[in-house]
């Protein structure tokens, strides 16, 4: 019998959950949640609701249980020195310490160590913790991305033509975040497409999940505002339809020379999941950011496919022997829809808000997989909260398939609710492979 301590709420933890009950090794699995997801809790033998920054609450309720050891789903609570209390009471965990977590919770940490150590992928950028030399910086280069140094909820990118467009509105919104922010990171704007490579990490040994690639736009066609991710895909070769082999070992490569900087930077090894956000462009592989846990909805795509014991795996990267472990994914492709209510997104004010407290009815989902995200279960059913609802996916021999699948699930959940039909469509993902070919030329 192995306890499990699962920390977190949302879609990402479920597909976690349903990871961990699936292995041999006899789980009773225990969750700690800010909010109360129906679906772990329909998994869990224990549960407790509490905030993410109380941890003597998380780790009361590990000492309670008599965890084996705990798996940390989103930031906040790495951000906030969870493994740190953790590790404190004797109770190991997959996630890294608050100060290897500033790889996510610091775009200026990561842009400055990968720098540092001489590591290929960074663009052209700077670190200002004022507005002295911004605007100098600016003038260099062509178009820019600011970035807040900090967490954002995966929102806080600004991508010049698509947020903002002269070089006024840019001191204008550097002003904004460093108001709030200790910095704000400028780069150069890159042309090409972006993939998802979550690898499992134990400080020495770096493995790599199928890449994935996420759609954060809320509405079909890639227009509207950011979102936290509408959903994405992953193909049954474990490439992309415009990602070759090359492209994903450039990623890799990235990431275990990261995760060797980490080690010789902190004198600590990494223990957890280095997701990395990756653009491959016209010169090559480049970095786009670092997560500090899976990708939400990328873990969705990754985790289903997983044949290796996940208990097995988290054994592994806490005692330092992943290179031991063969770990396996089915050559399965995936493609994950996220329902939203009608008004996630928008502004205040519109015509959906309404949605954001309505009763939602799941019908014939026909196989597909369903990860609940932010719903509350009350006696008469379903009711959506603030953000998305129901991460959708479709797994199948081929993403043809695989779409048609979270497609049909995505249309029998019933209530003021939305999806992208686009996401791992053969329209859209066409677009991706002409793009790649205007700009290598090929």
């Amino acid at each position: 019998m192995t306890r499990v301590l699962l920390i977190g709420n949302g879609a990402r933890e479920h597909a976690i959950a349903e990871a961990i009950m699936r292995s041999q090794q006899n789980p009773v699995l225990y969750a700690f949640m800010k909010t109360n997801n129906p679906g772990i809790a329909a998994l869990a033998d224990g549960v407790r609701l509490g905030r993410y920054d109380d941890l003597r609450a998380i780790t009361e309720f590990a000492r309670e249980s008599g965890i084996d050891f705990a798996f940390v789903g989103p930031e906040d609570p790495l951000s906030n020195g969870v493994v740190d209390a953790l590790t404190a009471r004797g109770i190991p965990a997959v996630g890294p310490t608050r100060s290897l977590a500033r790889l996510e919770t610091s775009k200026s940490f990561t842009r400055n160590l990968v720098e540092k150590y001489g590591i290929a992928g960074n663009p052209r950028f700077r670190n200002f913790p004022s507005l002295d030399g911004i605007a100098g910086f600016v003038d260099e280069l062509n178009d820019i991305v600011l970035k807040p140094d900090g967490l954002t909820g995966g929102k806080g990118v600004l991508v010049q033509g698509d947020h903002f467009q002269t070089k006024q509105e840019a001191m204008d919104l550097c002003r904004d975040i460093l108001s709030v922010h200790p910095s704000v990171t400028i780069e150069e704007k890159l042309e090409g497409e972006e993939f998802s490579l979550q690898c499992l990490c134990d400080g020495f040994t770096v493995v790599a999940t199928p890449p994935v690639q996420d759609h954060k736009r809320r509405f079909a066609g890639d227009r509207g505002p950011n979102t936290g991710g509408m959903g994405s895909y992953s193909d049954a070769n474990h490439l992309l339809p415009f990602l070759d082999a090359s492209a994903v070992a450039e990623g890799l490569e990235i990431t275990r020379k990261v995760a060797e900087a980490l080690r010789v930077e902190t004198g600590v090894p990494y223990k957890g999941v280095l997701y990395g956000g990756f653009m491959t462009t016209r010169a090559g592989v480049r970095l786009i950011e670092y997560n500090a846990r899976f990708g939400d909805p990328e873990a969705m795509n990754i985790l289903p496919l997983l044949e290796t014991d996940f208990i097995e795996v988290s054994r592994a990267i806490i005692e330092g022997r992943l290179d031991s472990l063969d770990v396996k994914f089915a050559n399965k492709a995936t493609v994950c829809k996220y329902v939203v209510p009608k008004g996630y997104g928008l502004a205040e004010g519109s015509s959906g808000d309404a949605s954001l407290s309505s009763r939602i009815e799941i019908g014939d989902t026909k196989g597909a997989r369903l990860y609940y995200s932010s719903v509350d279960k009350r006696a008469d059913g379903l009711y959506m909260t603030s953000s998305r609802a129901i991460g959708v996916v479709g797994i199948a021999d081929d993403l043809d398939a695989a779409e048609r699948m979270a497609e049909s699930a995505a249309g029998a959940i019933g209530g003021p609710v939305d999806h992208r039909p686009d996401i791992g469509s053969r329209e859209l993902i066409q677009k991706r492979v002409d793009h790649m070919k205007r700009l290598t030329n090929t």
